[in-house]
């Protein structure tokens, strides 16, 4: 984007009165980046409806601290790769657990996480204060409690890959259909695409399960008992 760019007038910005406005009546956990945008969202106060509580994601990190690692080969980085490294080997085994099975196997992960930040406190004052490593090792220490929220609560990740591979394919897509045709139309798309994401990591085909809905809705599946057709409830085409 060239310097001094602003949108055209009407046009959609990446400001905090987005997610403000878009998570307004939402309360509970949002995992993300460290979006300036997102900031106001986490303030304690937050009474209507709840308070958000960030998980901050560790793929965030790691990503940052790899850049410098393929680009340096810094011994430093090379560690800090490894160490977490053995936190992402706790939570491959942990994937896929029963709620408290989940949390047996990640409590092993506690003592070298702790470790890593500790190493990564005394490390960073050693590093020259502007470089991406010191930035890197700076961002992530911030989030220290935000990383760590995934290790107590077997419903958290440690990182959003989920999500961000569920968005791949509109990310790719959107060069084919730049617009939407106007903001109810994107409200739709994003509801669409969020059923079809959700029966995708229910193991259910989207168009099979799209068409039976259809189905049972045009013969008159009552309104009452909507959530008997979400994918989570579609035993009948598992």
């Amino acid at each position: 984007m060239a310097s001094g760019y602003e949108p055209p007038p009407g046009a959609v910005k990446r400001k905090a009165e987005r997610p403000r406005h878009h998570l307004k009546t939402f309360t509970g956990f949002l995992q993300a980046d460290a979006y300036a945008g997102f900031k106001g969202l986490y303030e304690p106060t937050r009474s209507e409806p709840g308070p958000i509580v960030e998980v901050a994601c560790w793929a965030h990190c790691r990503h940052k601290i790899f850049d410098v690692w393929e680009g340096t080969r810094s011994p430093v980085a090379k560690e800090a790769l490894d160490r977490i490294a053995a936190i992402y080997a706790v939570e491959a085994e942990a994937r896929g657990q029963a709620v408290a099975e989940r949390l047996r196997i990640r409590a092993a992960a506690k003592p070298p996480l702790a470790n890593l930040f500790d190493w990564m406190a005394a490390t960073v004052v050693r590093l020259l204060a502007k470089s991406a490593l010191a930035e890197a090792f700076r961002y992530t220490l911030k989030r220290r409690a935000a990383l760590s929220r995934f290790l107590d609560d077997a419903r958290l990740e440690a990182d959003n890959n989920i999500a961000e591979n569920a968005l791949r394919g509109i990310a790719l897509g959107r060069r084919n259909w730049t617009f939407a045709g106007s903001d109810a139309g994107g409200d739709r798309a994003a509801s669409m695409y969020t059923l079809i994401g959700t029966a995708k990591l229910n193991g259910l085909d989207p168009e099979v399960w799209l068409r039976d809905v259809l189905v049972r809705i045009a013969d008159g599946h009552p309104i009452s008992r909507i959530e008997e057709l979400l994918p989570w409830n579609s035993s009948t085409l598992q």
